[in-house]
C-alpha cells in the first residue's frame, strides 16, 4: 500500500517540478530578451537594425558601432569620471557605513533608535523633491560641476542603505567572539579588525555591489550637477548618440554595452565570494 502510494505520488511531484522549472526559464528568458536585443543592435549593421519585419538573428557580425562609440571625443574622459564617482561612493560609504553600523549594533546610547528611524526614513525621500536644495547647498559650498560634490551626493541616498544593511550581519556576528578576543589582549578597534571584519566581508560585498551599481547608473543628479562635457559619467555620455538628425541605435546600443560591461564583470567577480563568504560565516558561527 506504502508502495503504490509513493509511486502513485512521485509522477505528480515530477509534473509539478517540470512546471515549475518551464516557468522559471521562461520569466527567465523574458528578462533577459532586452539584453538580448541590446548586444543584437550594438554587434549588427546599421542596415539590419531598421529591417521590417526585424531579425531576431543577425546575419553579419560588424564591430563599427564600438569603434564609432569609442571614437567620440569625451568616451575616455566620461569614462575616468564614472569610474572615479563610483570608486569613491563605495570606498566612502564603507568607510563611514561600516563604522556606523557598528556602534548601532554594539552599543546603546541616547537617541539611538531615532537614529535608526533617520536611516530609514532618509532613504524614503523622494529623490526629485531634493534636486533643488542640493543643487543650491553644492552651489553655495563651491562644489557644483565638480567630482567631489556628485560623491558628497550620492552618500546621501547610499549610507543609509550601507548602515541598515551592515547593522544586520554586524549584529548576527557573536558578541561572544569579541569578548574572546578582547580577553586575549585585543583592543575594541583590534576585536573588530580581526573578528568582526573578516566576518563581514559577505555584506560588504553586497553593499559595494549596491553602491556601484546606483552610483554608476544614477543620472538625474549627475546631469544636474555637472555642466562639462569632459566631468559628466558614462549614463550622460549615451545622450550624444541622441541627435537633431535622429537616433543612432547602433551606436547608442554599442555605448549602452560598453557601459553596463565593468558592473557586469564587478558583479561576475565577486559574485562566488559573496557564497564562499556566506558559507565560511556560517561554519565560523
Amino acid at each position: 500500500m506504502t508502495t503504490a502510494r509513493t509511486t502513485g505520488t512521485a509522477p505528480g511531484r515530477h509534473r509539478r517540478r517540470a512546471a515549475a522549472n518551464t516557468l522559471g526559464l521562461a520569466f527567465a528568458a523574458l528578462m533577459a530578451f532586452p539584453l538580448y536585443w541590446m548586444l543584437l543592435t550594438a554587434f549588427r549593421p546599421a542596415t539590419e537594425i531598421h529591417a521590417d519585419p526585424p531579425h531576431l538573428w543577425p546575419d553579419h557580425l560588424t564591430l563599427e558601432h564600438f569603434r564609432r562609440a569609442l571614437s567620440t571625443p569625451t568616451f575616455w574622459a566620461n569614462a575616468r569620471s564614472s569610474v572615479l564617482i563610483g570608486v569613491g561612493t563605495v570606498l566612502v560609504s564603507l568607510l563611514i557605513g561600516t563604522l556606523a553600523a557598528f556602534a548601532l549594533a554594539r552599543f546603546s546610547f541616547a537617541g539611538r533608535r531615532a537614529l535608526v528611524l533617520t536611516v530609514l526614513g532618509v532613504q524614503m525621500i523622494p529623490l526629485a523633491g531634493l534636486i533643488i536644495p542640493i543643487y543650491l547647498l553644492l552651489s553655495d559650498a563651491g562644489l557644483t560641476d565638480s567630482l567631489p560634490g556628485v560623491i558628497l551626493t550620492y552618500l546621501v541616498f547610499m549610507l543609509p542603505f550601507t548602515v541598515w544593511l551592515l547593522r544586520g550581519f554586524i549584529a548576527a556576528v557573536p558578541v561572544e567572539l569579541e569578548e574572546a578576543a578582547m580577553t586575549d589582549g585585543c583592543t575594541r578597534l583590534g576585536a573588530f579588525r580581526r573578528v568582526v571584519l573578516p566576518l563581514l566581508a559577505p555584506g560588504l560585498v553586497a553593499t559595494s555591489i549596491y553602491a556601484l551599481v546606483q552610483a554608476w547608473n544614477e543620472y538625474v543628479l549627475a546631469y544636474v550637477l555637472l555642466s562639462s562635457n569632459d566631468k559628466q559619467t558614462l549614463s550622460i555620455w549615451l545622450l550624444s548618440f541622441q541627435t537633431s538628425f535622429g537616433t543612432d541605435y547602433g551606436g547608442l546600443m554599442a555605448g549602452a554595452t560598453l557601459t553596463a560591461l565593468p558592473v557586469a564583470v564587478f558583479f561576475a567577480l565577486v559574485q562566488r565570494r559573496i557564497g564562499a563568504g556566506l558559507a565560511a560565516g556560517a561554519v565560523k558561527g
